[in-house]
């Protein structure tokens, strides 16, 4: 690899150019990652000289690449093959004639990954060049995944799509799609399996060159895939097989899950049963995307299905493919976004829909993706000063009551074509949409209450005015500081860096000095563990708060964010080296399947304040709980007093089990409230705090 200018673009692409002092790089890789171009920008040109027979008469050759981040020209032996744009497609080249002329070849490709600027994005990339944190000084260009040469006969398939678009107990309902390239004009047999198993073959004429190809197909008696919540998760494999006179030509396999999806009012359901979604979004594992490794990729799924989540929403990226074998196996359901994140430029469009539609062939055939979401974000609101919060809260809700470029028209294109790639699950325009005129109808909500903006309680009390906002809640928390260590010189404490810690590590320390000020600390490990405990709070609550909202009128929540790609200061419950903070412990509790809480008390109470808080019960599980008993116990220096309620917790619901009154006592220090729920084998319980003091004179 060496840098490209003008003269290598001109000679370094011939079969003869001296590379001999060029830098060598292993592919998969990012530019980056080599140490002598670890602050470069690009472009990049690379070289690699192979060598291979030529194919037989009758055989096809290709060069696939399976991800060039971003945009790149590829050349074999000087020949020009094509200028492929896009991180996450596979890109694939006809080289049949080019490796018959000899057995040495050299590929060259310049690839190219502008740095992230200011305004309008220009590129399809998502998080991976978010404007905060590490991700807005790292730049992944790189070829970063494998590089291949396939063989194939006469007629290759080039692409193949499986989606199942409904299903019962005794029939699946599947739809099929391939793409066949094809040498020249003739007849073939196109041959269906199941497992392994031979069940539909057609006869079809082909054009020279590529064939769409569309058919069905019904499975009897199918296993169902369910949501780890619901039940098992049995896998199907579907191949498609090209055969040429008798003998195949080429094949290409999917392994899917025969369910079916069905919204309603951001409510999911799954073969007909609903299902309340506790989630968080997913960054990718590491910035440096090709230096992750399998297990790496696969352990952030693990860890969202140990912390009883039901769903990831893959956030503002296509993910490595690791991420989907996971979920689809441990039964963990998706909300894909397409990596369009923030204002994107008009020159965008093109590729953003020609990419939309390679990612439902992609991907589409994983049951654990749910949902497609257009753009996250598209008005780029700046919501991170903390100063002005009430006129720049009026300035959003009025900014979505307007027409933009990218709402009104990319993000209805990108919709549009994923909607027609495939018409099983649906597709938001836009994450993060207010409601707005004409229906006043709004998609999933970003809140920042506790945070940005309000009070941690200003969720209820939204929730009580708008409840349409609370539909589905997929972005909310706060930023705290991780246990993990950070390029830091804490040493210097109180005197430290806070612009460092903002444009490196993505700290709003604005808010910060509103909701946990540094200065109120005595060291960076105080500072570190006080963000954390308010997180935790926040999160424990806020999600209390949407789970007795089932279904009246919350579908489910994704938090914001599960991990961190970056050594950072964020919003993640799990820290860059996969530590898990405060929020993620005060997460896993608030995501038991069976859930005793009541109305958080003030954080301050006065002696003889009228408390009266209300107890709910949440049951996620398929089955009635009953009898059914709630016990509460408050506890204050000197005293305590208890109440009990009983009845029946119906399955998957939410139930007021009763209301507790009690007079603040005559006491200083804490005032507790155990909660404790039993029914026959099922045990659940929580735990509350305040304190009392005394108003003065």
């Amino acid at each position: 690899m060496a840098p490209a200018d003008d003269d290598l673009r001109r000679d370094a692409i011939a079969a003869d150019h001296d590379d001999s002092s060029w830098d060598q790089v292993t592919v998969p890789g990012h530019w980056r990652s080599h140490p002598a171009h670890a602050g470069a920008d690009g472009p990049m040109l690379y070289r690699r000289s192979f060598a291979i027979d030529p194919p037989a008469a009758g055989r096809r050759r290709w060069i696939t690449f399976d991800g060039i981040f971003y945009q790149a020209d590829v050349w074999l032996d000087g020949a020009y093959l094509g200028d492929p744009e896009g991180y996450f497609v596979p890109h694939t080249f006809d080289v049949t004639a080019l490796t018959r002329l000899g057995h040495e070849h050299v590929l060259a490709v310049e690839v190219s990954c502008p740095a992230a600027t200011t305004g309008p994005r220009r590129a399809v990339t998502g998080v991976f060049q978010d404007s905060i944190g590490a991700a807005a000084t790292w730049n992944p260009g790189g070829i970063w995944a494998p590089v291949t040469v396939v063989e194939t006969g006469p007629v290759s398939v080039e692409r193949f799509r499986v989606l199942c678009r409904d299903t019962d107990e005794t029939r699946a309902h599947v739809l099929l799609y391939a793409r066949l390239d094809s040498d020249e004009s003739r007849h073939v047999r196109i041959r269906t399996l199941v497992d392994g198993r031979p069940v539909a073959e057609v006869e079809r004429s082909l054009a020279t060159g590529s064939n769409d190809l569309d058919w069905s197909l019904d499975i009897e008696a199918p296993r169902l895939w369910w949501p780890r919540a619901l039940g098992e998760q049995p896998l199907t494999d579907i191949t498609v097989e090209v055969l040429v006179e008798g003998a195949i030509s080429h094949a290409a396999s999917r392994r899917t899950g025969l369910r079916e999806v069905a919204w309603n009012r951001w409510t999911c359901a799954i073969n007909g049963e609903r299902l309340f979604l506790k989630g968080a979004n997913l960054l990718p594992t590491r910035l440096d995307l090709a230096a992750a490794t399998p297990d790496e990729v696969r352990r952030d799924v693990e860890s969202a299905a140990e912390a009883g989540l039901d769903l990831l929403r893959v956030h503002g990226h296509v993910a490595r493919p690791e991420i989907y074998d996971a979920a689809d196996e441990l039964g963990v359901l998706l909300i894909q976004d397409f990596p369009l994140t923030g204002r994107q430029a008009r020159s965008v469009r093109g590729q953003a829909v020609e990419q939309a539609r390679n990612a439902v062939d992609l991907l589409g055939h994983h049951p654990s993706i749910a949902m497609w979401i257009a753009h996250d974000d598209p008005g780029g609101e700046d919501d991170r000063a903390a100063t002005g919060q009430a006129r720049r809260g009026l300035r959003r809700v009025l900014g979505h009551q307007v027409p933009t470029w990218n709402r009104s028209v990319l993000d209805r294109w990108v919709k549009r074509a994923i909607e027609k790639q495939d018409g099983t699950r649906p597709c938001v325009p836009h994450s993060g949409s207010l409601p707005h005129l004409p229906q006043l109808d709004g998609t999933d909500s970003h809140l920042s209450f506790g945070w940005r903006s309000g009070d941690i309680r200003d969720l209820e009390r939204v929730a009580k005015r708008i409840p349409r906002l609370v539909r589905f809640v997929s972005e909310f928390g706060a930023q705290s500081v991780p246990d993990s260590p950070l390029d830091v010189d804490t040493s210097r404490w109180p005197e430290i860096d806070h612009d460092r810690l903002g444009s490196t590590f993505g700290a709003e320390m604005d808010v910060f000095a509103q909701r946990v000020p540094p200065a109120d600390a005595e060291s960076w490990d105080a500072w570190r563990n006080a963000t954390q405990t308010y997180q935790a709070e926040l999160v424990r609550y806020q999600i209390e708060t949407l789970r007795r909202l089932k279904y009246r009128p919350t579908g489910g929540f994704t938090l914001h964010a599960l991990n961190d790609p970056a050594p950072a200061i964020s919003y993640s419950v799990l820290d860059h080296d996969r530590v898990p903070k405060k929020s993620f412990h005060a997460l896993v509790r608030a995501c038991v399947p069976v859930l005793v809480m009541m109305d958080r008390p003030p954080d301050l109470v006065v002696q003889g304040d009228h408390l009266r808080l209300a107890v709910h019960v949440v049951n996620d599980l398929r089955c009635e709980l009953a009898p059914a008993l709630v016990q509460v116990i408050a506890r204050w220096g000197g005293g305590e007093r208890s109440w009990a309620f009983g009845g029946d917790v119906p399955a998957d619901e939410c139930i007021k089990a009763g209301r507790i009154e009690l007079d603040v006592p005559e006491t200083l220090g804490a005032l507790t409230f155990d909660l404790r729920f039993t029914a026959g084998d099922v045990v659940a319980t929580n735990h509350y705090t305040t304190a009392v003091t005394i108003l003065p004179d």
